[in-house]
């Protein structure tokens, strides 16, 4: 079994991972990566924006011999907030420029752009389609009331200053780190492929900064891509799905990823990350041999605990998940909405 991490990890070949607390939350950490360059250290995502988090980043690169102030960009995975939060904060202490792929970019934007009630309003118009019952809707319409949504993260997160453009280069004096789409858990998530001899000379085609796309022992969360003006049916399962194999293509010797641990056998991983979904999509077939509504597909789906005991906010997340499944099952022409039903119902074909 994994023990403990350290606060500071160093990987060789000039990069290290630091611990940053996520406060509240079962992961526990955001893994951020040190990349050294020519230029200057270089971090692959920052953590969440809280003061304890702040403490954590820069307290890791005290460790390193480093101040903030030094660091010469910041490459976002993608725009949650445990990745993303602390990124505008870096910039102003250090001036650092800031990219992300542009769909990514598009998500920040939309939100701070929008009112905050705008997400409440479309989150629960999404929830009652979904056929959630009006006792998980009302608290929704009480904070949009309240204004309590004014107080979330990521309403107001940095603007990225570069485009990470899929299958290029990054600009980083003496090092080859390309960006690789791979949408899924968002629609602008990206794996950085250091395309470089591994320091230990482990066999493989360099390393891989994995972002939340691949994790040695979690399959990351794959929801509904949340756009209230969008009316294209997007597929993030499908999507996920084609860049785990395209991630899996690469052999590379070792996964750096943002939470849990390094590990090896990135191949493996994927292959395991592909089953488990091929597997569940079977199972939600045999539970969709009588119509349900997503909601009603979450509450009787399997999860790391009854349905009974997950959390409010929890709740919403595995119906998105529910939803994303069940739009997969759709696209691949096993499942279809019944006519007629308000909510809609689902079932297999």
């Amino acid at each position: 079994m994994q023990g403990p991490l350290p606060q500071v990890t160093e990987h060789g070949g000039g990069v290290w991972s630091l611990r940053v607390p996520i406060p509240d939350n079962p992961l526990g950490h955001t893994l951020v990566h040190v990349l050294d360059t020519d230029r200057g250290p270089v971090l692959v995502d920052t953590g969440w924006d809280d003061p304890a988090s702040w403490t954590e980043l820069t307290g890791g690169l005290d460790a390193l011999g480093l101040s903030v102030r030094e660091i010469h960009g910041v490459v976002i995975t993608h725009h949650h907030p445990d990745h993303h939060g602390l990124s505008g904060r870096v910039r102003e202490e250090s001036g650092a420029w800031i990219a992300m792929h542009a769909a990514d970019t598009a998500v920040v934007r939309r939100t701070r752009e929008a009112d905050p009630g705008t997400w409440l309003e479309y989150l629960a118009r999404k929830l009652a389609a979904a056929g959630a019952p009006e006792d998980h809707l009302a608290p929704l319409r009480a904070a949009r009331a309240s204004g309590r949504m004014r107080t979330l993260p990521g309403l107001r997160s940095a603007l990225p200053d570069r485009e990470i453009v899929p299958g290029e280069l990054l600009d980083l004096a003496g090092r080859r780190l390309r960006a690789i789409w791979t949408p899924g858990h968002t629609p602008g998530h990206v794996c950085l492929h250091l395309e470089e001899e591994h320091p230990s000379r482990l066999p493989g085609h360099g390393r891989l900064f994995s972002g939340d796309h691949l994790l040695p022992g979690i399959s990351p969360h794959i929801g509904l891509y949340e756009d209230p003006d969008d009316a294209i049916e997007t597929d993030p399962l499908g999507d996920y799905l084609d860049s785990l194999e395209r991630i899996g293509r690469l052999g590379v010797a070792e996964v750096l990823p943002a939470h849990q641990h390094a590990f090896t056998d990135s191949a493996g991983r994927v292959r395991e990350l592909l089953d488990h979904h091929e597997d569940r999509l079977t199972g939600l077939l045999g539970l969709l041999a009588t119509p349900l509504t997503p909601w009603q597909l979450a509450e009787r789906m399997e999860w790391n605990r009854p349905w009974e005991q997950i959390p409010y906010g929890s709740r919403n997340i595995a119906v998105s998940e529910a939803e994303a499944h069940v739009r997969r099952l759709v696209k691949l022409g096993r499942a279809e909405a019944v006519p007629g039903t308000d909510p809609v119902e689902f079932v297999a074909v």
